[in-house]
């Protein structure tokens, strides 16, 4: 890497202040942080935390989403082949999914660097690793069979209106994958429903590629009529409880695995990265609100099926996991405050389940849920530092 570091050195005036190509220095400084760490040290240390810098705190976000986004691919070719009448093995799933998922990331990224590259230039400002992130958040959120001019406009309002209008990483109050999310739900509700599931036909000697729905877990729930038990409905359907845990049954990208989610979610908290104290709270905020109801319903015949489902059914179910552990813990967007992320992620798994069982035109719940707690982020930190001054010793 030494001829490496040799290249950027002498390409470096070029580019710095009084230098021909002075106005591309983030395209410069971006390529640069892409093969070397930051080599500048700090001249004081009372104020640094520890050797976890922004590039360090992406690559490890990274290293976190590795686990769904290899199942994904995984889980993706599977269904894939198991559409086209093929005998799904590993490699051959994996290397299918590759095909189908890897141009939604090449979009992602390609598009939202552009964006990125030219808000940093017009700003004169670095360009945020930040993005590193949200370019493969996004798309493991999308179904396989998304239209990529569609991810692409996604992806643009994302970043757009999700953060550059903010001011960029660390100011903007949404987050931007789940902004992004939100918009291709909203503008193309045929592909981003939720009331179906996804897989795409791919037969190579036809050169055929196509895709098939099937009602997702969350619709079959809420479709299940008075008098029959949801657990037998969606057993019936092939959607049992270890199936939905372990994922392997048509959907987003990487939200359909729940057993990858807790492997990302001991990665990032045992990095000091995410907080432990949102996933839990989110998790306990989905009990508290199903338990009561399922107790209830237990007793009444007269309540919906969808309230006499079983709890747990809820944590593996859609994209809870997956929104909990990678969207809900986004240090720019969720509190600062200890306590205050207690009652975040409460609120978070307490709203996903009142949408899921009260909104059926929403079956999902955890994108609103998430992008709802989101605007009362500051509010909850603001309160919890009022009533932390209220009680020092007043000065005399």
């Amino acid at each position: 890497m030494k001829f490496l570091e040799n290249f950027f050195n002498s390409q470096r005036p070029r580019f710095t202040s009084g230098g021909k190509y002075e106005k591309f220095e983030p395209v410069f400084e971006a390529f640069e942080t892409l093969f070397f760490f930051p080599s500048i040290p700090t001249d004081r240390d009372s104020h640094v935390r520890d050797s976890l810098d922004l590039k360090r705190f992406m690559t490890i976000v990274i290293l976190a989403l590795i686990p769904p986004f290899l199942f994904g691919l995984y889980n993706t070719g599977f269904h894939a082949c198991m559409t086209a009448g093929e005998i799904p093995t590993l490699s051959n799933a994996f290397f299918r999914g590759l095909v189908i998922v890897l141009p939604l990331v090449i979009v992602s990224y390609t598009v939202g660097f552009a964006w990125e590259i030219l808000f940093s230039v017009i700003r004169r400002h670095p360009i945020s690793e930040g993005f590193l992130v949200t370019g493969l958040l996004f798309p493991l959120t999308l179904p396989p069979t998304m239209p990529l001019w569609q991810a692409a406009v996604g992806i643009s309002f994302g970043v757009v209106i999700g953060k550059e209008i903010f001011g960029g990483t660390g100011r903007n109050i949404l987050n931007p994958a789940l902004t992004a999310r939100a918009f291709v739900f909203f503008a193309y509700p045929s592909q981003m429903s939720g009331d179906s599931v996804w897989a795409v036909v791919c037969r190579a000697r036809e050169g055929v590629v196509d895709a098939v729905s099937s009602a997702t877990p969350l619709a079959i729930s809420n479709a299940v009529e008075a008098g029959q038990s949801v657990e037998k409905s969606l057993a019936g359907s092939g959607y049992t409880l270890s199936k939905l845990f372990f994922g392997l049954h048509p959907g987003s990208i990487g939200e359909t695995s729940a057993f990858m989610c807790m492997i990302g979610a001991v990665i990032l908290i045992a990095a000091g990265i995410a907080s432990y104290r949102i996933i839990i709270g989110g998790i306990i905020g989905v009990l508290a609100v199903t338990w009561p109801l399922h107790l209830l319903a237990s007793f009444t015949g007269s309540l919906s099926p969808m309230l006499s489902l079983h709890p747990v059914y809820h944590l593996v179910m859609g994209g809870f996991a997956f929104g909990v552990v990678y969207m809900a813990t986004d240090p720019v967007t969720a509190p600062g405050m200890e306590r205050s992320r207690w009652i975040y992620g409460f609120a978070i798994g307490a709203l996903t389940v009142l949408i899921r069982l009260f909104n059926p035109a929403y079956p999902e719940g955890v994108m609103l849920a998430i992008l709802f707690m989101n605007l009362f982020s500051p509010l909850l930190d603001f309160i919890e530092i009022k009533l932390r001054l209220k009680r020092r010793i007043i000065n005399v």
